[in-house]
């Protein structure tokens, strides 16, 4: 599925959240140079949504991904919680693709 969104509209190394009707929450789209990140916006601790407010989410100083609820921190590459209550475990992937046009093109998750 394509989204509505091209590359060149995201900031760099800032998570920026995107509804699809086609997934279960609304994605984590984080851009890296010419690549793309995406994470389902469910915190696995509790299930929650990692932002505060509608597109707005916190980072520490270091430059991870920090949920809002708890504090659980999140590596902004791989997913991994590096601190928090939910240590080693991951926020779930969505895979990413950029096209060739610049639009990014996502995969549903692989059911769990």
């Amino acid at each position: 599925m394509s989204l509505s969104l091209n590359l060149d509209q995201l900031p760099e190394q800032q998570p920026v959240a995107h509804a699809d009707l086609q997934l279960p929450a609304e994605v984590i789209l984080i851009r890296d140079g010419q690549q793309v990140s995406a994470w389902l916006n469910i915190c696995p601790h509790q299930g929650r949504p990692l932002n505060y407010a509608p597109n707005k989410f916190l980072q520490t100083p270091e430059g991870y991904l920090m949920c809002a609820a708890h504090g659980a921190t999140f590596d902004m590459k791989t997913g991994e919680c590096v601190n928090g209550p939910c240590r080693g475990a991951s926020l779930r992937a969505v895979p990413a693709k950029v096209g060739p046009q610049g639009q990014i093109e996502l995969t549903a998750p692989d059911p769990l």
